[in-house]
């Protein structure tokens, strides 16, 4: 679609496309069909994506039926085209071999069931939009992804669009739902958030429509469901991918309507809702799967959203840091540099919640303070006896207090150890009775340098 107001094909079910505009400059890439029923068809990418398969919504839509509903998708990045196949029957092959998730070079030809696709690179670029922004709402940070994101959002803030967001565990999903509430125009109206995998199936379309008094045992009351909470404002269904396939069908007609229906009523009600929806699931591959409907996949999706992981923008890590320092430490300052520098050599794979959660523990713990190192000191000379609580943090559960207590432990340790060999790895490795690797590996994941311990 040339522009987002242009919502002709959102009674089809097909998904919206960010347009693209000025912003970051990517090749211009086209996938033509060589071989199949569909010979001779064409399509430029828009923005950095587009998808493959014979579903309504598909970027370029197939008609061979030995090709998946959403089969797989191209993905355009500055200087790479990626190929990620979705689950599909048949698998997407390159030269004979399957391929899951690749980098291919300009002139690829790849196979799809009974039908090949050529990639084609032009000589005019493509721009996808870029936000000035280092912020948006609750959203912090200023990496390349990131701002790309805000851009996206910015846009269709103002509107009621749906939206999908993607994104592995701890990316801060219900963030992006929360910011774009806040910078709508339904911000004075209700944010209802429910989690889709925390309801059981008996209970799914009570608590999304509400029910009536005597719809069934135990209905004392009339009640309200998520979508009447949620009337002019907005509605973020988390765990969107936990869905039971039973239910699908009803709240699918819920968004097409804009009505709800109380289990045991037979007046149907009209709600004014924008919704949403978040998962961390593949959902066009449980399309494949049949156990996700493939038209309420594409009228979730009019624009769909994927938040990078921490690995991915790993510069915003220390912005970061200091923004949940500063909410847990008002007026406390700037992050020490050593403390930075233990953030920058860990993975997070837990991605932002667990940042967040390992700022939290160090603060709590003592391990970070505006003057002092990022890590709390053993007991001195002069303290041989000190308190049980000062040393053992005990308003932690036990797994996190053990958690806590190990890395406090192995920097303590090794920071010692070393002090002891001069700074000799070699010989610290050999009275620690582990690898010299080993303690390397250690080292670079604490930010310790040898060199300043001896």
């Amino acid at each position: 679609m040339s522009d987002l107001d242009d919502f002709d094909d959102f009674e089809q079910g097909a998904t919206t496309r960010v347009p693209a505009q000025a912003g970051l400059r990517l090749p211009s890439v086209e996938l033509v069909v060589v071989e199949g029923k569909d010979r001779g068809k064409r399509i430029t990418v828009r923005g950095s994506s587009a998808r493959i398969g014979t579903a309504a919504g598909s970027d370029l839509g197939l008609t061979d039926p030995t090709v998946s509903r959403v089969h797989c998708e191209i993905r355009v990045r500055t200087g790479t085209i990626t190929l990620k196949d979705q689950g599909s029957t048949n698998g997407t092959y390159v030269g004979g071999a399957r391929i899951r998730d690749a980098d291919v070079p300009a002139g690829t030809v790849l196979r799809v069931g009974a039908t090949s696709i050529r990639v084609e690179v032009g000589d005019a670029p493509s721009f996808v939009e870029v936000s000035p922004r280092s912020s948006f709402g609750e959203l912090v940070g200023a990496s390349l992804p990131m701002r790309q994101l805000y851009a996206v959002l910015e846009r269709i803030a103002p509107m009621d669009t749906t939206l999908l967001v993607t994104g592995e565990t701890g990316t801060g999903k219900d963030v992006v739902a929360r910011s774009l509430h806040a910078m709508s125009r339904r911000k004075s109206g209700p944010y209802v958030p429910i989690d889709c995998g925390a309801i059981p199936e008996t209970l799914f379309e009570s608590e999304l429509f509400g029910h009536v008094r005597g719809a069934f045992s135990g209905a004392a009351s009339d009640r309200r469901g998520v979508f009447e909470e949620a009337d002019a404002g907005t509605l973020f269904l988390d765990e969107i991918g936990e869905m039971p396939l039973a239910l699908q069908a009803k709240l699918l007609r819920a968004i097409e309507t804009r009505t709800i229906r109380k289990v045991g009523s037979n007046v149907a009600k009209a709600v004014d809702v924008r919704i949403v929806a978040a998962t961390n699931r593949d959902l066009a591959r449980r399309v494949n799967e049949g156990t996700f409907r493939e038209d309420l996949y594409y009228r979730l999706a009019v624009v769909e959203v994927s938040l990078p992981s921490l690995r991915e923008r790993p510069e915003d890590v220390p912005t970061l840091a200091q923004h949940f320092y500063d909410k847990l430490s008002p007026g406390a300052g700037p992050l020490p540099q050593d403390f930075l520098r233990v953030l920058a050599s860990r993975s997070f794979p837990g991605n932002v919640r667990e940042l967040r959660n390992f700022i939290e523990r160090s603060v709590s713990l003592g391990f970070v303070s505006p003057h002092a190192s990022p890590s709390v000191p053993p007991p001195s000379a002069e303290r041989p006896h000190a308190e049980v609580d000062e040393l053992v943090p005990l308003h932690l559960p036990l797994k996190d207090a053990r958690q806590a207590w190990t890395e406090r432990f192995e920097e303590v340790y090794l920071r010692a150890m070393l002090k002891k060999t001069g700074g000799n790895v070699t010989r610290a490795a050999e009275l620690a009775g582990v690898s010299r690797r080993f303690l390397q590996r250690l080292a670079a994941r604490l930010g310790i340098r040898a060199s300043d311990e001896g």
